[in-house]
């Protein structure tokens, strides 16, 4: 007897499936938007995104002005975020923010809408357009909504992104100090780049590393310029060694600062107080 319950039982399984897709394809196809409600709140509340999602896609239009039309766009965007299609979600969220600003809902949605974008944030490497669109978004639902649920849940993401921007920005100066090493024309934009990176992001976790390598680039740049030129760009290499050691003054980097620094001294004291090389 139990032996041949455990052959049903795939049997019965598979028919409760079959009569499922029979019954959801015939609904997919009549034009009863009724039908298609019930069954697609009824596949939402049973997790399944999928054929949720292509009947709240189907009957949304219908309910435009309903009072049903507020339910339908607010599943019908989270069916979206939910089936990790983020560029559809992101955009139904802010549809339904724009359509019902006094909804119940309206924080979930913007937040999850701001959420959407900061899915679509790509590796550091990459070109970062919606990582700035992310934290537009984040931004503003902080601002918004400062007692919401979510308040530290954006906050962390919106920390996770600048953390991402700062590590492209500092890798395209380091990058620039790499190239320097080979051709020195590169440690102008090194030396930019890093007082770039300084300003931009005052409280980085990179940020002794770029003020080390900002006065090395400087460094080599002076070392490596024409004698007429020379006095003027040690003399800034000299304002970077201090600005490091000012606000790192046990810096991990002290070693071969000083060492650079020994030889920058070297070069000036080549030169006479007018500026001219002895």
């Amino acid at each position: 007897m139990f032996f041949r319950m455990r052959l049903l039982a795939p049997i019965l399984v598979f028919a409760v499936l079959s009569q499922s897709c029979s019954e959801y394809q015939k609904v997919l196809k009549n034009e009863d938007v009724k039908a298609k409600y019930d069954m697609a709140q009824k596949f939402y509340e049973e997790g399944d995104m999928k054929r949720a999602n292509r009947l709240f896609e189907q009957i949304a239009p219908k309910y435009i002005g309903k009072p049903q039309g507020e339910r339908v766009m607010f599943f019908l965007a989270d069916t979206y975020f939910k089936r990790k299609d983020f560029n559809m979600a992101g955009y139904q969220f802010e549809r339904f923010v724009k359509s019902y600003p006094k909804s119940e809902k309206v924080v979930e949605a913007s937040f999850f809408g701001a959420k959407s974008y900061f899915e679509l944030s790509p590796n550091y490497s990459l070109d970062q357009t919606d990582t700035d669109k992310a934290l537009i978004k984040l931004q503003n639902f902080i601002n918004a909504y400062p007692d919401s649920e979510y308040f530290d849940e954006a906050n962390a993401m919106a920390k996770e992104l600048t953390r991402k921007k700062e590590k492209k920005a500092f890798e395209i100066a380091k990058q620039f100090n790499k190239l320097g090493k080979f051709d020195f024309t590169f440690l102008t934009p090194a030396v930019a780049a890093f007082d770039n990176f300084i300003s931009d992001f005052p409280g980085s976790i990179y940020r002794e590393e770029a003020m080390f390598y900002r006065f090395e680039s400087a460094s080599h740049y002076a070392l490596n310029s024409f004698e007429v030129l020379q006095k003027p760009r040690l003399a800034v290499a000299k304002e970077h060694y201090a600005a490091l050691k000012k606000q790192f003054p046990e810096t991990k980097f002290m070693e071969e600062a000083d060492k650079l620094l020994e030889k920058v001294n070297e070069e000036l004291e080549g030169f006479s107080p007018q500026g001219e090389a002895k």
